[in-house]
């Protein structure tokens, strides 16, 4: 058997699940990203309605100030809050996705889109701009609340 030295041992839970991620990608390439996504889509929502249950309110401003409690400040910068957009870029993935795949990177974010959805509003899209996943310097991401489109 082979030995596991300290130093390849996730750090917490995230780069635990992060780990068993990958390996199955690895292993199972596109095939698994439909079961990846579906997995990570009721994570999100259990996480989404456990928040929802402890917030004041349901706004996006609320929900993202909460949510942004729960990362490393050095890691991810908080461009812009609102009640109608969320915009964070991150050096680092959570999950150790760095330099994987965007389609890896987009079923493993089905986390943070159904949170919000969940927390605040079904309608809220999630726009992945840039991804370390891809190989890119950061991670670009924007949450943002659909207009009703029967008001334009």
């Amino acid at each position: 058997m082979k030995e596991i030295k300290d130093k390849d041992l996730p750090k917490n839970p995230i780069e635990a699940q992060g780990m068993l991620i990958k390996a199955t990608y690895r292993k199972f390439g596109i095939d698994v990203l439909p079961i990846i996504r579906e997995s990570c889509k009721k994570q999100g929502r259990a996480l989404g309605l456990k928040v929802r249950k402890k917030l004041a309110d349901n706004k996006l401003s609320t929900v993202a100030k909460a949510f942004s409690k729960s990362y490393d400040p050095k890691d991810v910068k908080i461009i812009q809050i609102s009640d109608e957009l969320f915009q964070i870029q991150g050096n680092k993935c959570p999950f150790g996705l760095e330099n994987t795949s965007r389609e890896l990177c987009e079923a493993v974010m089905e986390i943070d889109a159904e949170y919000f959805r969940t927390a605040v509003d079904n309608s809220i899209e999630l726009k992945i701009f840039k991804t370390v996943a891809e190989g890119d310097e950061y991670c670009d991401t924007i949450y943002k609340l659909k207009q009703n489109k029967s008001n334009d």
